[in-house]
């Protein structure tokens, strides 16, 4: 390996290659601290070229590499294994934002651009880019797209995916596909995009992308409602669908248990509605007129909504410092649950139309088999992803309850999103964590298309191996 090393000094300069312990430990656990992994060395390419002349050397030097942005994934997607001997390719330093197109309506940015600063940039220019995430000041839109993110604007904007139109990657054989073109119509074959997106750098390594712009919303509405059910929300959901069409924007469920949570930890963040009611739903409509406008419509729906008995309570964010407090809310869950201790996590989705008997079930059969335990579920309800998760009775230890229960819950779990024709990764992607459960849930015909396309790229199993796809 020491051969290895020195080759890569051809690359990149001593500083960007990190072989000290001090130096490399802060790239080696994931952000949960449930993965641990060893590296030969942590390297800081600043170019694609510099990336793609590395893969170059893991290549004929046989050295697998694991592709790393903002290291806030859930599943250990980026974290090496206990070897050693892989190397980890960190794309922070390839951070510019290359180009916005005003007239196209698109942004070109390298892969290590925090996803905060994109928005920033992209407002400075009077566009929105809606791709929003509870991490947006720490990920960045490498790791976005290679576990194609969704976040809150899902339900408006779709996910990471739907916001790409070209990407500029490096192959297993270190070569540079340059498909940055910023086309919204363009039937050539195979869509090589795509491939690429939701890959976990198995297939190949992103190192720039054209993304879609939007105009900037001239107002913005947000409220919390109270809703006593799950079919509530659900009719609620249908509601603002059908009278704000695309106004909506935002349409969050959380509940009692995890707003508790939430207020145990950040007692600021306590809810605002009376008697924190069983469902709070955040909801936001974007308009592109008035703030009058919106506002109007906003009350419209809510006043049909008391009159049908869906909602007993609703608070209407009067500023913009108060609507960021009703998101905060909403954001500091997952932030609750870190500071409570590990938990066991569930990121899914399940057919609306199926929700109701999801929740009413799984929550039954989850507290028949673990009594005392917590059920924290909160997520995106317009696109039926849910953030299922287990915290331990107070006071069991959290690490003996999860070593002890952790299999049995995500079978429960698991099971009852395959009886309603769910997924078992809605938006944190597959990773490590769920590596093992994948066949079974794909099936095997999907399975074997997956590993025929690893082997048919990645030849040597350099990529990021033993994540997505095992070959």
């Amino acid at each position: 390996m020491q051969i290895f090393l020195e080759q890569l000094h051809q690359v990149l300069d001593q500083k960007y290659i990190l072989t000290e312990d001090q130096d490399k430990n802060p790239y080696l656990t994931d952000w949960r601290k449930r993965y641990t992994g060893k590296a030969l060395a942590v390297v800081l390419p600043r170019t694609a070229q510099e990336v793609a002349q590395i893969i170059r050397l893991c290549a004929i030097n046989q050295v697998a590499v694991v592709p790393q942005g903002g290291h806030t994934g859930f599943c250990g997607g980026a974290t090496p294994d206990s070897s050693g001997k892989q190397i980890v390719l960190n794309l922070k330093r390839m951070n510019t934002i290359r180009e916005i197109d005003v007239a196209n309506q698109t942004i070109t940015v390298e892969a290590g651009c925090i996803l905060q600063a994109i928005q920033e940039k992209a407002a400075a220019q009077d566009f929105l880019f809606p791709l929003s995430l509870g991490a947006e000041g720490s990920c960045m839109i490498g790791g976005n797209l290679a576990t194609n993110a969704g976040g809150t604007n899902v339900l408006r904007y779709g996910n990471t995916r739907d916001l790409c139109l070209g990407l500029e990657v490096v192959t297993a054989k270190g070569e540079i596909w340059n498909g940055l073109k910023g086309l919204r119509k363009d039937n050539t074959g195979y869509d090589l995009r795509d491939l690429f997106i939701g890959s976990e750098g198995t297939l190949g390594i992103i190192t720039a992308a054209v993304m879609k712009l939007y105009p900037l919303p001239i107002s913005q509405w947000t409220t919390l409602v109270a809703a006593d059910s799950v079919v509530s929300t659900i009719t609620l959901l249908n509601l603002f669908q059908k009278r704000a069409t695309s106004l909506l924007t935002g349409f969050e469920m959380m509940t009692q248990e995890s707003l508790d949570l939430n207020e145990k930890h950040f007692p600021q963040m306590a809810n605002p509605l009376k008697g924190n009611p069983p469902y709070t739903v955040l909801i936001e409509l974007s308009d592109h007129e008035s703030e009058a406008h919106v506002r109007q419509l906003l009350e419209t729906i809510l006043e049909e909504a008391f009159e049908a008995g869906l909602i007993s309570d609703a608070v209407i964010a009067n500023n913009l410092a108060q609507a960021n407090t009703f998101w905060h809310m909403r954001e500091h869950i997952t932030l609750a649950q870190a500071e409570e201790g590990a938990n066991l996590k569930h990121d899914i989705t399940i057919p609306l139309s199926a929700l109701e008997s999801f929740i009413e079930e799984t929550d039954a059969l989850v507290r028949a088999k673990f009594p005392g335990v917590r059920i924290i579920n909160f997520g995106h309800l317009g696109d039926g992803n849910l953030h299922y998760n287990i915290a331990p009775p107070i006071g069991v230890d959290h690490k003996a309850f999860n070593l002890t229960n952790e299999k049995p819950i995500h079978e429960l779990v698991y099971a009852q999103v395959e009886r309603c024709q769910g997924s078992i990764s809605a938006e944190h992607g597959v990773g490590q964590l769920k590596l093992e459960g994948l066949r079974a849930h794909k099936g095997e015909v999907a399975h074997e298309l997956m590993k025929t396309l690893k082997r048919a790229l990645d030849p040597q199993n350099i990529l990021n191996p033993h994540k997505v796809v095992s070959i």
